[in-house]
């Protein structure tokens, strides 16, 4: 049996809000992104005081380890049902909201902004790009820092895995990636309870070219890049991260 296929709706609103994507990426090593959150406190050496903001949180776990270290901290995420769960570790310092990220979610206030863990690019429309980057930088105040943490869409593309099958939970994900027109696409196809499902990942290919003209229309100045979670400086051929530091003018 088929399952019904939502209309009129973008792959990022049904796929993050089903619970087959949190089945699926469950093994996400927490350990690292603690570590790398950690690395960026350091790097960043924020005030206490401050408030931080969490773009696209998912279910909260990095605002929860931020919120933990000290700091207050918004996140938001599209995914209502992943902010429903965000929703039950608030504490005074920490709240979540369902938000757009091409909508600022409080304008100045933050002074710095976390988008993590390729959490970004998934429109069709290039004007979303650039609308997603100003609403973040419209949130944060004059002198405000964005880190944006993306994939490295050269070294990714140089070593695509064409076709995979992960077992999780007793459900067999067979997985296929491929390149067209400027996005990398993942099909992810299984069945559970006799039910047949297919959803689609669909990441634009942006490069560090493309994220400066972005960060330059949103009155963002570029300060650091890294290539991975241990903050060393990117290599294009070699890194496997984009991590962009910017500041607000």
């Amino acid at each position: 049996m088929k399952r019904k296929v939502k209309k009129n709706t973008e792959w990022f609103e049904e796929w993050f809000d089903s619970p087959y994507y949190h089945i699926l990426y469950k093994n996400r090593d927490d350990k690292e992104a603690k570590e790398f959150i950690s690395n960026l406190i350091d790097y960043l050496k924020p005030l206490k005081d401050v408030f931080f903001l969490d773009v696209a949180c998912g279910k909260g776990r990095h605002s929860v380890y931020i919120n933990k270290l000290g700091f207050n901290i918004d996140g938001f995420d599209l995914s209502e049902n992943s902010i429903n769960i965000a929703k039950k570790q608030e504490t005074d310092s920490l709240h979540f909201y369902t938000n757009d990220i091409r909508n600022p979610l409080k304008p100045n206030y933050y002074s710095v902004a976390f988008n993590l863990f390729t959490s970004f690019g998934y429109f069709e429309k290039e004007q979303d790009n650039q609308l997603a980057i100003n609403s973040i930088a419209e949130s944060l105040k004059e002198g405000g820092v964005l880190v944006l943490d993306f994939m490295n869409c050269k070294k990714v593309l140089n070593n695509l895995t064409k076709k995979e099958a992960k077992i999780i939970d007793e459900i067999t994900f067979n997985i296929t990636r491929d390149f067209k027109n400027g996005y990398i696409i993942k099909d992810i196809n299984f069945t559970n309870s006799n039910v047949d499902f297919n959803f689609q990942e669909k990441v634009k290919a942006i490069s560090l070219d493309d994220f400066k003209s972005y960060f330059t229309a949103a009155n963002l100045k570029i300060e650091a890049i890294f290539g991975d979670y241990q903050l060393n400086a990117f290599d294009e051929d070699t890194s496997d991260r984009l991590i962009l530091v910017a500041k607000k003018q």
